[in-house]
């Protein structure tokens, strides 16, 4: 049974998550709407993930500082202002940076609130449904980001006449035929607003004034290098920080890969891209239902396995001409990727609650997994920008993810054998 206010927690970051994604592909065609060349699209993600990178050392401290569900409220604001700071024309970089500052915060919030509220017993199925929406918001994100710049939906808007008028509105707001995809974002994110407000209450980790206030300290950055060092020198903790980050790094890669690949191999419309997306949201669903079903965290180890098959099949999926045989790859992909984070999540958050506080675990994760994120998708941008064919990119890709969970496989033989063995937690 999960605690009071655990579904409201799930329903208010996947609304964020969802507007969070659909605003990337809004702007990845307002990019193009106003010249930018097609390299850019990738910077954005850069400028939204940047916040991740830089503030990690103290985000732990804020969510832990706060009472959580009030500073995800606060947060998901941030986010609004964000992208009413791209409706009224400022430079998109600018706008992403943002958003993604709110995100970065919001993120130990809630993934600390699960790891306070939740039995370790559940811990692997609350991860379960968190991990199946921060995904299914990412794709299904994706997927409406693609409704949003259609033809269709932009035509509607202009029918209606939207901000065509004369007076503040073309005065005040950026000149864009994707004003209509804008509000709708902006609709999600005060969506997300107003359910967060029943997500559970808890205490805040630091209860007193002096502690809370002090938390941009500069010694917070040793602590921060500290707590990174402690999770990835657990044995437990540091295979799952591995799996995880090479994962998210390659997975944030390869959102902008299959957009463009759809769109040059296959002869997709931006839109159509971004629906091709929600074949690989399904295997996400249903691998992850299987691995909180079937995977308990003394045989989460196990799932390095699907990790390998994984970056095979990404590999494959790139050299797929055929729509068929596409959405069948890339179902695969989902599934298998579903698999093995949820698992890995689990263990991780498992093994960072004992070493370490809650918001600060999820901190140095986020550090992680962001810093991979940032060097995979700056050297995709370089490649892209240099001329490097995009099939050849998605099976370095894959051929990377094989080879690196292979190698953590190889060299984790002894913690299987105990995997095998053991039912008792680690």
């Amino acid at each position: 049974m999960m605690p009071k206010g655990f579904y409201w927690l799930i329903a208010a970051q996947f609304l964020s998550g969802l507007a969070d994604s659909a605003l990337l592909i809004v702007g990845i065609a307002f990019l193009s709407e106003q010249g930018y060349p097609p390299w850019w699209a990738p910077v954005l993600k850069l400028t939204f993930t940047f916040s991740y990178v830089a503030l990690a050392p103290w985000v732990g401290h804020v969510a832990d500082a706060f009472i959580k569900r009030d500073l995800m409220i606060l947060m998901n604001a941030v986010k609004f202002a964000g992208a009413i700071f791209l409706l009224l024309g400022l430079h998109p970089f600018l706008c992403f940076a943002v958003v993604g500052f709110g995100a970065s915060v919001y993120a130990p919030a809630k993934y600390g609130l699960v790891t306070e509220t939740v039995l370790p017993k559940l811990l692997v199925r609350a991860n379960g449904w968190l991990e199946v929406t921060v995904v299914l918001s990412v794709l299904m994100g994706v997927g409406i980001g693609g409704w949003l710049v259609s033809s269709w939906w932009v035509d509607l808007w202009s029918a209606w006449g939207l901000f065509k008028g004369p007076g503040w509105q073309q005065s005040y707001l950026v000149d864009s035929r994707y004003l209509g995809a804008l509000i709708v974002v902006l609709i999600l994110y005060l969506s997300a607003g107003l359910v967060n407000a029943g997500v559970m209450h808890r205490p805040p980790h630091f209860r007193n004034l002096h502690c809370a206030n002090s938390f941009v300290n500069a010694r917070y950055l040793k602590t921060f290098v500290a707590a990174n060092r402690s999770l990835w020198v657990d044995p437990l903790g540091g295979l799952a920080l591995a799996v995880t980050t090479i994962f998210w790094g390659v997975s944030a890669v390869m959102q902008f890969a299959v957009i463009e690949w759809a769109q040059l191999v296959l002869g997709f419309s931006l839109s159509g891209a971004a629906y091709l997306q929600a074949t690989v949201a399904l295997g996400v669903v249903v691998g992850a239902w299987v691995s909180a079903a079937r995977i308990t965290l003394s045989r989460s180890v196990l799932v390095l396995f699907s990790g390998v098959l994984l970056g095979v099949v990404v590999a494959l999926a790139a050299l797929t001409v055929s729509i068929e045989w596409a959405v069948v790859m890339l179902w695969l992909v989902g599934f298998l990727g579903g698999a093995v984070v949820v698992p890995m999540n689990a263990l991780l958050q498992y093994r960072g609650q004992r070493k370490l506080r809650p918001g600060l675990s999820i901190a140095v994760q986020g550090f992680n997994e962001n810093l991979a994120t940032l060097v995979l998708l700056a050297a995709y941008a370089g490649f892209y920008r240099d001329g490097v064919g995009l099939v050849s990119m998605m099976v370095m890709l894959g051929s990377l993810l094989s080879t690196a969970m292979g190698f953590l496989l190889l060299n984790n033989c002894a913690w299987f054998k105990w995997a095998i063995r053991s039912q008792a937690s680690p």
